[in-house]
Parts: C-alpha cells; structure tokens; sequence
C-alpha cells in the first residue's frame, strides 16, 4: 500500500482554475504543506486559451513559461518554483480514480492515498471526440482534438510535417473558428464543416455569422455547412487522407482538428453529490451538497444572481472567477466572516485573424444588429444588441475599443429599458456609452 499523504486543502484537477485558486490562497495566508494541487496534466496550471491562440502560431510561438497562469489576466507567472515558495504541494502526472467524500479520501492511478479536509474539484472538461458517436476510421494518424499542451504539441508537430497541406477543420464553434485562422496564417489549405446553419451557433445570430463566414471566405477558407464528418479514408501508414461527409462528399486531408465541444468531468463524484444541468449544483460560495466540499470552473452549477437561475458557464474568465471566490469563501468561513455572493456578468471573447469580439450578458430575446458588417472593410465594426421583456439584457461587438468593450458591459449588467429597435440600431454604440 502507497504511503497516505494529508492536507487541509486539496485542489483535484491542474487547470486555470486551479492555479487561480493557488494565488488567492496565497493571498489569503497560508501554512507550508498545507495545501496540494493533485493534476493529470504534466505542467503547472497555464491559461488554456493560449492553446488555440499563440502556441499553435509556428512564425511566433507562445511557448511554457510564457502562459502559465495568471498571465492571461495580467497577473504574475506562477513558476513551478513560485508553488515551492508558497509551500503549495504540486502533484503532476497523478490523476485521481476515486474520490471517497465521506471518508475525504482520495485515490489516484498508481494507488496513492491522499486525505483532506477541505476539498475544491476543478477537474474541468473532457474533450467530446469523434470516436463517442461511433465515427469509422475516428482513430486513425493525424486527427487532432484541443484541449490540453499535449494535444498542442501533436498538432504543432503535425503542422510542421505537413507544411502548406490540406487542414479539415470539423466544427463550427469556437475551436473550429480559432484554429481554421490559426492554420489558414499557418499557411495550410483549410475547409471548415458544420451541420448547423451558421457558425457558432449557441451565441451569433445570422447577422452576426454572415460577417464572420464572409470574411473568412474571402481569407480563402472553404466552409462547407448542414453536414457532418461520417467517416476518414486512410493511407497505408494510417495517416488520415480524406474526410467523408455524410452528405456522401469527400475532402481531402492531410490534418483533420476536431472541436465539436466538451463535457464537464464529473464521475468521480457521481452519486455522491447533488448534479444539476450536467454539472455538480453550488450555492453562491461554490459549496457542494457535500460539506467541506467546493466545485469550480466548467463543472459548477452555480445561482447566477443577474438572471435568478441555476447556469453553468465553461470559460476561462469564471474558471477563474469561481475558484477566486470558492477560496475567499473557505477562509471566510474559517474565520466566522461573510463574503458577498457570487455575482457573474456572463462574458465570451475571441480573436481570430485581425478580428476580436467580445461578448458579455445573456443572448437571449430578440435581436438588433448595428454597425458595419461588411466583411470586405478595412475596419469592421458591428454589433448586436439582445432584448428581452423591453430591457437590454445582451450585447455583442466586433472591434471594439476598450472603453467600448466596457460600455457594453456596464449596459448588459444595468440592463437599460429600449423603447425603439429601430432608434437602437441607429444610436448602436452611442446607445449604451451614454448609460
């Protein structure tokens, strides 16, 4: 039997908000050994969005250590070393296969025992592969999924490899917008395909999808919509060669990314905690059903204050946010003190080619375009204003400034009465920097 190892906080998984959570304990006071971050991944926590951003940019490479978190929020760079002198116990390579939350004991791959008394579950999610639906031929050479280093490192190689082939990129949400630009500046031949109507579905409108389909189709990437990846050709070596649509159509390839989204990894808990909407059910300080035990990131399902309903949000900025606040939470309680609830403005960025949006409320109701949405200008600027029971409860832009991103912000969390579309769509940005 492995030795037991004890500490009074344990943080199972290795992502961003782990590494969040690390610097507000850090904050907050904390005792050498007294705290361990038990991760499956083989580096400290980083900022995962660099992934599909810089790293995978072959003229100018974001590398480790240039993205370990809080980086990506303009915080300092935690080293492995920075873990050592906040006497904070980083556990790599070691992932988790039993979590006992009566006994507060956990088990990992190799059979370590390790006890807690306080426990924060930020396992974060698991990428949804191609192979889950039965897809033929899903496990052959140089079909890639993003979600961890690794993943970016096997398609850097591959890029390299391949220099100035055919990408098929397979989804059209965020991953598949990232890295068609990513691969297209790369230089690669690239076709995008999708089943829905319009890219990004959960959150463009058409108005807001036509810009982002035009623009990369004048940037030379063929984007084939309303069908799906059934099957892959091989050649000998089993390297992929040709995507099979269902439609019966075939694309060839010398890369296939698949990004056709995530799940939250939660069985490890299962039947021991209370699960709402896929994900385990928090309260405002992120506590579990379970005592002593708090959930973050992608797998809380949390009250969200703005809009009086249970959500659960995968993004770095709430990864962050909730481990944040799951901590200020444990110390407060220790000490017999409150903290205020939890209170999250739903936000989304992307930036892809010259291009950056941000996104911030919720995008529902009905919809008001403005501004310039022609993906041919030099300067595109355009947004999208959601309206719900006559309030503005949504906002999208495309270019902003950062004093426009702000606006937008301030109006989605103030939620300002509309009375006309039409003078909306007019007044566009003007609207919402007089609130």
């Amino acid at each position: 039997m492995a030795e037991e190892k004890s500490f009074k906080y344990v943080i199972v998984g290795g992502g961003v908000a782990a590494g969040y959570a690390a610097r507000e304990f850090s904050k907050q006071g904390l005792k050498p050994g007294e705290l361990a971050i038990i991760s499956r991944e083989p580096v400290p926590p980083y900022e995962r969005p660099a992934l599909s951003k810089g790293y995978i940019n072959l003229e100018n490479k974001a590398s480790l250590p240039g993205f370990y978190v809080c980086a990506g929020s303009g915080g300092e760079k935690q080293f492995p070393q920075w873990y050592k002198d906040n006497g904070i116990e980083l556990l790599l390579d070691t992932e988790i296969v039993k979590a006992d939350l009566a006994s507060k004991t956990l088990v990992s791959g190799t059979g370590q025992v390790f006890k807690y008394q306080t426990l924060i579950a930020a396992t974060g999610s698991s990428v949804t592969r191609l192979s889950d639906f039965g897809v033929e031929g899903a496990d052959a050479k140089n079909i890639f999924y993003l979600r961890e280093l690794l993943d970016a490192d096997e398609l850097v190689t591959a890029m390299n490899v391949k220099a100035n082939g055919k990408a098929v990129v397979v989804g059209g949400g965020y991953i598949g917008l990232e890295l068609s630009s990513a691969l297209k500046v790369n230089n690669m031949e690239v076709t995008m395909v999708y089943p829905e109507p319009w890219c990004m579905p959960r959150l463009f409108t058409a108005g807001i999808a036509s810009f982002y389909e035009g623009f990369y189709a004048n940037k030379g990437i063929n984007i084939v919509k309303g069908t799906v990846a059934a099957g892959f050709s091989t050649n000998s070596d089993g390297e992929v060669t040709e995507v099979i649509l269902k439609d019966g159509r075939t694309l060839e390839a010398d890369i296939v990314i698949v990004g056709v989204g995530a799940r939250p990894i939660i069985s490890l808990f299962k039947g021991q905690v209370e699960e709402d909407k896929g994900g385990l059910k928090t309260d405002a300080f992120f506590r579990t059903s379970v005592p002593d035990v708090y959930a973050v990131g992608d797998i809380a399902t949390f009250p969200m204050k703005l809009y009086n309903e249970m959500r659960r949000v995968e993004h770095v900025d709430h990864a962050r946010k909730s481990a944040e606040q799951a901590v200020k939470a444990i110390k407060a309680a220790e000490e017999g003190n409150s903290i205020p609830e939890y209170d999250y403005l739903p936000y989304f960025y992307s930036r892809a080619f010259t291009l950056s949006w941000q996104f911030y409320g919720d995008n529902v109701g009905e919809t008001v375009l403005f501004g310039d949405n022609d993906p041919t200008s030099a300067k595109p600027k355009f947004g999208s204003f959601w309206i719900k029971d006559g309030k503005l409860i949504g906002a999208f832009l495309e270019g902003g400034s950062p004093d426009e991103n702000k606006a937008i912000a301030k109006a989605a969390r103030e939620q300002p009465f509309v009375e006309s579309h039409e003078v909306l769509s007019k007044e566009g940005l003007s609207f919402v920097s007089n609130i």
